[in-house]
């Protein structure tokens, strides 16, 4: 049996407050859930049922986010990069999060394994 898990990655190079990481973590894993409800109800319907798991990690930069989001997207793993509206803390435009999943456990720690949790 597989578990299924979604990774949140969070710039920490911005200098977000920790109100603005949760809230650009949550528009991510919101976004890509749906993306993956529409490609594969099922998928989200078991992820769901095994207790939606998140892990949430963090990078230094852009770049970091970009690649992560190139890698998912070569193993057709869907996500989605959050660019924020610039209302608050941060200039519009800036990429904060990334969600990858919900998908096969495996699949996605190839991608985002090496990577640290954030606190």
């Amino acid at each position: 049996m597989t578990n299924l898990k979604q990774v949140l990655v969070v710039r920490t190079d911005l200098c977000m407050s920790i109100g603005k990481m949760i809230s650009q973590a949550c528009h991510a894993s919101l976004e890509a859930s749906e993306i993956t409800r529409k490609k594969n109800k099922d998928k989200l319907l078991k992820w769901k049922k095994e207790g939606a798991k998140k892990i949430v990690v963090s990078i230094e930069s852009k770049e970091e986010l970009f690649m992560l989001k190139m890698k998912a997207g070569e193993q057709g793993i869907a996500c989605y990069l959050v660019s924020d509206a610039g209302l608050t803390e941060i200039e519009p435009g800036t990429y904060t999060a990334l969600a990858i999943g919900p998908d096969i456990e495996e699949t996605i720690d190839k991608i985002t394994g090496s990577l640290k949790l954030l606190n």
